[in-house]
């Protein structure tokens, strides 16, 4: 049995890791984790219907697990019903294919204003926002980093960083591969307007 949640707010083998991983490396971000083998089912219908797919996510334990599935249309977000939209079509693919077992609770959201970065196209869109960015193997030491995003060019997405020793920011590249989790800071204008519409429905 399906449990749906409906928001407009909000380890595989060798073998299917390749079969999954896109040009750019971005499965890894896509799908983290347990929530990697559903991906080949999930991206390509919800871009059949018209949205891309940012994130999915499988939480929880035997017991209760919930899939989480973050999309956008056009203008980078979902009304209540391209969420349903998408929910009842996942339902009823995961109803045929019957890949999870046990029962699941079903999450459709869209994203909020600390949107997950997931794709290089992603960089290039939200160049010149602020962003928080993991990565896997250090850099010169460090895992974590903040700045500003500076698009993406070859093969890399770039963020102005402060840097210790150095007086003015200065650019890092950091290949999609290595990025363990990457995402907008919130802008503070845009946090207020997104509590204020919260707070009036």
């Amino acid at each position: 049995m399906t449990e749906h949640v409906i928001s407009a707010d909000a380890s595989s083998d060798d073998a299917l890791d390749e079969a999954l991983h896109d040009a750019t490396g971005t499965a890894h971000l896509l799908a983290p984790g347990p929530a990697r083998p559903y991906l080949a089912l999930v991206q390509p219908l919800i871009e059949s219907l018209g949205f891309q797919l940012l994130r999915i996510r499988m939480t929880g334990d035997d017991g209760k697990m919930i899939l989480q599935i973050m999309a956008e249309n056009d203008a980078f977000g979902l009304t209540i019903e391209q969420c349903e939209t998408i929910s009842h079509a996942v339902s009823d693919m995961l109803d045929v294919e019957n890949p999870i077992a046990g029962a699941y609770a079903l999450e459709v959201s869209s994203p909020g204003v600390a949107r997950p970065l997931t794709r290089a196209v992603d960089f290039e869109r939200w160049s010149g926002y602020e962003a928080k960015l993991g990565v896997k193997q250090a850099v010169d030491g460090q895992r974590r980093f903040r700045g500003l995003i500076e698009g993406f060019a070859e093969g890399e997405a770039r963020l102005q960083v402060r840097l210790e020793g150095f007086s003015e920011p200065q650019i890092l590249g950091f290949a999609l591969a290595n990025i363990a989790e990457a995402r907008l800071v919130p802008d503070e204008t845009e946090l207020k307007a997104s509590l204020r519409a919260a707070k009036g429905k």
